[in-house]
């Protein structure tokens, strides 16, 4: 006899029907299939599921990146990418070796003046503030003992003209005698007003030109050695940066007040003129100024003792800037006979003479009036500026002056001879019936008349055969 199933308690056991078993089976077999597509044919949960399947992902991503690298598109990436680096590493090196030579170049001393000498040539810019930019000596600065050893080589011509523009005015004292008034006294303007005062009203003509000369009448000391004559000025040292302070780049010192403190008054002006970077010439000083890249000569002679004795002085001293490479020569004398209003046989004789010898342009000044302009050979000769910014007189009888500009073209075979002027009448006051040093453009009918005086005094000058018309003036 069979035994019946144990059952449990509280349970009771059935037997399963076909239907039952053959649902479960599917069951199962539907399972199976799934693990199967899992990689799992068993059924069974494996370890090494996820690692296999990481292995597989990295084999393909691996073959990925094989497929890629062979590509045309990968190496032009890669190309452009290389390109990009290298740029950026080229702009860098640049730039880290500018930074060093600034480093390099930061404590060297660039506002240091240049005196010119002899045989000393000088560098200048101008700009409009060029009063900051001033001469320095155009030879190796590593090697000085080359600035004096004889003349320098003629730069050569740029190919393309250049046009340089020069303004001359006349006498300017920045000082006073010691027994005017003090209290009208252009010192006592500097200590009220201050430097830029005085040559405000035409600091904008020198600004824009290209070199502003004028005559420096007078002394910068303060010695007390008076010499005995009748009128002797002077002013202290910091009086040189009236000029410094307005654009005027050179003056003269070949005159009849630059000793009037002694020698040494001399000297201490010299180098007052140097310490505010202007360069100054005169006697046998020349100077050799490059501007816009054109050698300027630069020749003062002081005629009024010994007249036509100066012949040789002068020839030598044009002969002198243009071994030392000047392209452009202008001459400055002090010449001529007080409140003449014609230039004397010595004036005519030395000025066609300094163009005879190769000067493209002669000005001069000492009679205090204006005298006329003579063409001669194609330069022009301005006998008398008259006086500009004047402190040797209050009261001046003739406050009529001018301001000359002459603008040179320097073409490849040399200055053109086209004769481009331009005249400023001025007054040497801004006010009306006396002096307050502050010299002035005129203006309307003023202007024409001071313009007017200057043609009629130009047709009085005796015109030599070989001389030709007289020059165009513009206004």
């Amino acid at each position: 006899m069979t035994n019946p199933p144990r059952q449990q308690p509280g349970r009771t056991h059935r037997p399963k029907t076909d239907r039952e078993r053959a649902y479960a089976a599917k069951a199962r077999q539907r399972a199976k299939a799934a693990q199967a597509s899992k990689g799992n044919p068993s059924g069974h949960a494996s370890p090494y599921r996820n690692t296999h399947n990481q292995e597989r992902s990295t084999m393909r991503t691996s073959q990925k990146q094989r497929n890629t690298r062979r590509s045309a598109y990968y190496r032009k990436r890669q190309l452009r990418n290389r390109l990009i680096a290298g740029g950026m590493a080229a702009l860098l090196l640049l730039l880290l070796l500018f930074v060093i030579r600034g480093c390099q170049g930061w404590g060297k001393d660039k506002s240091a003046p240049a005196s010119s000498n002899a045989a000393g040539t000088v560098s200048m810019g101008k700009d409009s503030s060029k009063a900051e930019n001033r001469g320095t000596f155009a030879d190796d600065p590593q090697n000085p003992d080359d600035q004096n050893n004889g003349p320098v080589e003629p730069t050569e011509i740029p190919f393309e003209p250049v046009s340089l523009t020069v303004t001359v005015v006349g006498d300017c004292t920045l000082g006073t005698d010691e027994y005017f008034d003090y209290d009208s006294s252009l010192n006592a303007y500097f200590y009220n007003y201050g430097k830029e005062y005085f040559l405000q009203n035409v600091r904008n003509t020198f600004s824009s030109d290209d070199l502003t000369i004028a005559n420096f009448e007078g002394t910068l000391t303060n010695l007390d050695t008076r010499a005995d004559k009748q009128f002797a000025f002077k002013a202290p040292p910091e009086f040189a940066g009236i000029l410094s302070c307005s654009s005027v780049e050179a003056v003269t010192t070949a005159n009849n007040h630059s000793h009037d403190y002694g020698d040494q008054s001399f000297s201490d002006t010299m180098n007052a003129l140097d310490a505010e970077g202007i360069i100054h010439f005169g006697y046998d000083e020349t100077a050799v100024m490059d501007v816009k890249g054109i050698k300027v000569g630069l020749v003062g002679i002081y005629e009024l003792n010994d007249h036509l004795e100066r012949t040789e002085q002068l020839k030598r001293n044009i002969a002198k800037v243009k071994e030392e490479g000047a392209q452009l020569v202008i001459v400055i004398f002090h010449w001529g006979n007080e409140k003449e209003t014609v230039p004397d046989s010595n004036q005519m004789t030395l000025g066609r003479m300094a163009i005879d010898e190769g000067a493209d342009l002669v000005c001069g000044h000492h009679p205090h009036v204006l005298q006329g302009i003579e063409e001669y050979k194609g330069r022009n000769i301005v006998y008398s500026l008259g006086n500009f910014c004047f402190g040797g007189n209050s009261y001046p009888s003739d406050m009529d002056t001018m301001i000359f500009q002459q603008t040179f073209i320097i073409e490849k075979d040399g200055v053109k001879m086209d004769n481009v002027t331009n005249i400023i009448p001025c007054s040497v006051s801004s006010e009306y019936g006396y002096n307050n040093y502050q010299p002035t453009p005129a203006k309307g009918e003023e202007a024409t008349r001071i313009m007017n005086k200057i043609q009629e005094r130009s047709s009085w000058i005796p015109t030599p055969a070989s001389a030709q018309s007289q020059p165009d003036i513009v206004s």
